[in-house]
């Protein structure tokens, strides 16, 4: 008896980290010391010393149920980018920088041309956010999961300048909210979908001519990373009070939390355009229209706070990065967190 045939494979894990080391490679910064293998991620703090008051942000996360559709799929290069997003997006929520990241898989067994696929997409969403991917692990855990299948988390930390950081605490009413569009339904409310459809290769085929591509495909787009856009708005000089990413509890859980106390965000559900995807989750489900936006991003990712003479330049700012804008809404006085009408 020995390890392999107590089903871990090391030279699997071995031919993992070879096949991953070009797709790292492209997320280096110069802050990275050493190279891939080591025991610990090493990153040289030497340029926080221009910060008046550096701060440290982390976020980590995971990509939830999602990866039951790369499983039925087979199509592992873009959960990644999910997992990266779920973490530095939360980091740009709070203005600041990302600067590494660590993954973290875990298989029943390590097919390492899949695990390379894998890191590639964590590797694009670490090029999308500026930060490096400096370390991770592979474990290979058979018996626990199944020998097919996998999960996966990642851990991000950024910086920023205290006299910089988005607390929301500025807000006032009169303030123009501006909301920054997703590519679907990104990494959160899976459960629910995969309760409406039935998550099979078949059924993921098949092409929906009012998606413009199949229900797999819209399913799979991989999440927004928003920190380029948020950057953008920052180099023009703009002021973000409040910033709200749209993750799990859709619009009433997450843009209440950048709110300070006596105001509420007022939003017009018609000042941008819903997404298909969430207009067939909707009808297939049967979901009431306060349980969708109670759930899912509807086609907003990040919804920002900005005073009312600059909201059409931080709109024009963010579009330059490459991102769709609208100005959905504005502060108003109260207590009610959400007003959606």
């Amino acid at each position: 008896m020995d390890y392999k045939n107590a089903g871990v494979d090391i030279e699997a894990g071995y031919k993992s980290v070879e096949l991953m080391k070009e797709h790292v490679a492209k997320t280096k910064r110069p802050e990275v010391l050493g190279g891939l293998g080591g025991f610990a991620g090493a990153f040289d703090l030497s340029a926080v010393k221009g910060m008046d008051e550096p701060v440290l942000l982390s976020g980590t996360d995971g990509v939830g149920t999602k990866l039951k559709l790369a499983f039925e799929l087979e199509k592992y290069d873009t959960v990644g980018i999910d997992c990266v997003a779920m973490c530095v997006n939360d980091i740009a929520c709070a203005g600041g920088e990302p600067l590494y990241f660590l993954d973290y898989i875990a298989c029943g067994k390590n097919f390492p041309e899949r695990i390379a696929q894998i890191v590639k997409g964590v590797a694009d969403g670490c090029v999308q956010a500026g930060c490096a991917l400096i370390g991770g692990e592979t474990a290979e855990m058979p018996g626990f999961y199944p020998e097919d299948e996998f999960d996966m988390a990642g851990f991000a930390t950024g910086v920023v300048d205290k006299k910089d950081m988005i607390t929301g605490e500025d807000i006032r009413p009169g303030d123009v909210l501006i909301g920054i569009a997703s590519s679907g339904v990104h990494s959160n409310g899976f459960s629910l979908v995969r309760k409406i459809f039935d998550i099979t290769k078949e059924i993921l085929n098949e092409p929906h001519p009012e998606l413009g591509c199949t229900l797999g495909e819209a399913l799979i787009a991989p999440t927004k990373i928003y920190v380029s856009a948020l950057r953008a708005v920052k180099e023009a000089g703009i002021t973000i009070k409040g910033c709200s990413h749209i993750t799990g509890g859709g619009f009433y859980e997450n843009v209440p939390r950048m709110l300070p106390e006596g105001v509420s965000a007022k939003i017009q559900k018609d000042s941008y355009p819903v997404l298909p995807i969430f207009k067939l989750i909707q009808e297939k489900g049967e979901i009431t229209e306060e349980m969708m936006y109670n759930t899912f991003n509807m086609g907003l990712g990040m919804v920002i706070a900005v005073s009312p003479e600059e909201a059409d330049e931080a709109i024009r700012a963010i579009e330059t990065a490459g991102e769709n804008a609208y100005k959905i809404g504005e502060i108003v006085r109260g207590d009610e967190g959400v007003i959606l009408q």
